[in-house]
């Protein structure tokens, strides 16, 4: 190739490199448009102020153990507090043997080592005046046999002593790693659990419900399909995808718009779904 070939090639070249940066540019604000549109219509709770983190009032959302013997198992998430909650969601898991007196919870915080947290307190916990979502529960002997492969499960956990809060290993990735070894508790992790999908069972894994399969490439460009999750598309860690068993549509920061994927939401003011605080 002489000269004049060469530098004629060149505008083209230029062309397809800005065509490149256009589209990258677009997709990034597209991805981004979501949490940026929770700051703006001010639906996070911005301040970092965790002199109120230990609030101990319970959102009403759990049977009381008093009244009701048998076992329950349930599955919540909250919003994180300041900036970060623009982004995601915290998960946990609650659990009450039959005849229990207490729930205990199991979840990840980030600020203890080991990682994991297994401990008795209010299962629903109002976090900063703001309510839970309930993802879904079980109950009876389901939740018996439930609770038995929930312990297991956060025994087995390897990352216990590694906590990355983005793409993960983080308390989205731990508790997406219980679910998929708890057949009897079919939940879906909203879009917003950031981390969900970080590939600590591999490249190719079953969904949290159970129902479909997620391929991950260290949680940064993926996808899954499942029969509860529908269609999600995984880009830097930011989901978004279709719910066709539940219609609706699932985006990065604003989560889901539509049906709920579990009845009980409905009992959840819609405000408290967009807020919250970190555990």
């Amino acid at each position: 190739m002489d000269r004049t070939q060469e530098a004629s090639r060149l505008p083209a070249l230029t062309r397809r490199a800005a065509t490149a940066l256009a589209l990258l540019l677009l997709t990034l604000a597209l991805l981004l448009s979501g949490p940026l549109s929770m700051l703006a219509l001010q639906r996070i709770d911005a301040v970092a102020d965790t002199s109120i983190g230990v609030e101990r009032t319970s959102a009403g959302l759990a049977p009381s153990p008093a009244d009701t013997p048998e076992a329950v198992v349930q599955v919540y998430a909250i919003r994180l507090y300041d900036w970060r909650g623009a982004f995601a969601v915290h998960t946990w898991i609650a659990a009450k043997p039959a005849n229990a007196s207490a729930y205990t919870t199991y979840q990840v915080y980030q600020w203890r080592t080991p990682h994991v947290s297994v401990s008795q307190q209010i299962p629903d916990r109002m976090r900063r005046g703001t309510a839970p979502m309930l993802l879904g529960e079980t109950r009876g002997p389901a939740a018996e046999r439930a609770i038995e492969e929930i312990r297991r499960a956060v025994a087995d956990y390897p990352a216990a002593n590694h906590y990355r809060a983005w793409p993960g290993p983080n308390s989205n990735t731990f508790i997406a790693w219980v679910l998929r070894r708890t057949p009897d508790l079919s939940v879906v992790l909203p879009a917003t659990a950031i981390g969900k999908d970080y590939p600590i069972d591999g490249f190719l894994a079953p969904t949290p419900s159970g129902t479909g399969y997620q391929l991950s490439l260290a949680g940064m460009l993926g996808m899954s399909f499942g029969l509860h999750e529908g269609i999600e598309f995984n880009l830097l860690g930011l989901n978004f995808g279709t719910d066709f068993l539940n219609p609706a549509i699932k985006l990065p920061g604003i989560g889901r718009l539509g049906m709920p994927a579990y009845a009980a939401l409905d009992a959840v003011p819609a405000n408290d779904t967009e807020t919250g605080a970190n555990p």
